[in-house]
């Protein structure tokens, strides 16, 4: 019987393990993706932070603010082609539409963090407020990675975009 009661408790642990690992979030119907942020180097007080939304249900939302103590300021921004060059612009909202990922990404969408209170150090995490038009205030754990990485979980060795 002890040793039902281990096993038990061992399959336990693997579940609470793997779903905490999988570091996703539903929230009402809203469902959030791995959010992350690259690690950054001591003297940088700038950084970025990604994570994929998705609305489940029929009706579309927006990500209007967003939060981290980690940060003097958090700002929506987007990445724009002007020209020949990129340029990275403040945005007022994200929207976010029903069964359509919407992907905040290196490059592309994504949260600026403006004046780091100290570096982001791979495999750290910190804690970050999402604010949807509809769905209210959600609280998140960003997951840093690699300085190199360029999507969630996929490090590489070179840095591109954001």
């Amino acid at each position: 019987m002890r040793h039902l009661t281990r096993l038990a408790l061992a399959a336990a642990f693997s579940a609470v393990a793997f779903t905490s690992s999988a570091h996703d979030y539903n929230v009402g119907a809203l469902k959030i993706d791995h959010p992350w942020a690259r690690a950054t180097p001591g003297a940088i007080t700038t950084g970025a932070a990604y994570l994929t939304v998705t609305a489940q249900g029929q009706e579309p939302d927006r990500l209007i603010a967003v939060e981290t103590p980690r940060a003097a300021k958090a700002e929506l921004h987007t990445m724009i082609l002007d020209g020949d060059i990129m340029k990275m612009r403040q945005v007022s909202a994200i929207e976010i539409n029903p069964g359509e990922p919407t992907v905040l990404k290196p490059g592309g969408l994504h949260i600026m963090l403006v004046g780091l209170k100290a570096p982001l150090r791979e495999k750290d995490r910190f804690p970050m407020t999402l604010t949807f038009e509809k769905a209210g205030k959600i609280e998140v754990q960003i997951a840093v990675e690699s300085a190199g990485a360029r999507d969630a979980g996929h490090d590489t060795h070179t840095m591109h975009g954001l």
